[in-house]
């Protein structure tokens, strides 16, 4: 209980004062984590899995589980204070010590991960509706160049967030929600191949999983792929 309370204050203090990066009040709950972490270990093969912005590890305790004994993960985490919550897990959590050999904590953005690093699969707690038109488009492509044939994309937003903000936005604001709607509708249409509502998060979020393969015809509408609730 006590360890639990502290990496949420952590949460809690890292989000006042970083907010533009943290995006979010408390760590993601266990079934928005396990949403997120489905894509992992859905095969036998070994994967190279890539976790941005995994904050105080709430996703990568479910990830941690669904590793095969040949997958690597690379957690990139630009906070500092959460970087080294991580590195602590790695050494004190019994879970996580049995694959620390295979996990890497790397404390920079993720725009500047070199393409050399190719993933099977991508799960991002970057909080997206946050960031300038212009690098949320960075961001995405630079997904897109890590990524291996096949690679699945995992991310959330949280439930009609950017209709809210710009209800009570300036004129200026709503215009870079709008554009962000735009990029995350046109990257959606594409390639997205399944998305989940959680109800039972604060707040509530819809989860999208998206495969980078040969792409669909655009679309200016989210398709409408294996609706489910968690």
């Amino acid at each position: 209980m006590g360890k639990w309370f502290s990496e949420y204050r952590v949460f809690w203090q890292e989000f006042r004062q970083t907010f533009h990066t943290t995006g979010a009040v408390l760590p993601s709950g266990r079934r928005l984590s396990r949403a997120l972490a489905r894509q992992v270990g859905r095969d036998e093969r070994p994967r190279r899995i890539l976790e941005v912005g995994p904050g105080t590890g709430a996703v990568t305790a479910e990830i941690i589980p669904r590793l095969g004994p040949e997958d690597r993960l690379d957690l990139v985490e630009l906070n500092e204070r959460f970087a080294e919550i991580l590195r602590q897990r790695l050494n004190e959590d019994e879970k996580w010590q049995r694959v620390a050999n295979r996990v890497r904590v790397m404390q920079l953005p993720v725009e500047q991960l070199p393409l050399s690093e190719k993933y099977e699969c991508i799960v991002s707690g970057l909080p997206l509706n946050n960031f300038s038109c212009e690098f949320v488009q960075q961001v995405l492509d630079h997904f897109h160049s890590l990524a291996s044939e096949g690679c699945t994309l995992s991310f959330f937003e949280y439930v009609a967030i950017r209709n809210f903000k710009a209800m009570v936005s300036s004129r200026d604001e709503r215009k870079r929600l709008q554009g962000i709607d735009q990029i995350l509708r046109q990257e959606l249409a594409r390639w997205e191949f399944q998305r989940k509502i959680v109800l039972a998060n604060v707040p509530p979020a819809w989860v999208h999983h998206l495969r980078f393969a040969a792409p669909l015809p655009c679309s200016d509408e989210y398709p409408v792929v294996q609706p489910a609730v968690c």
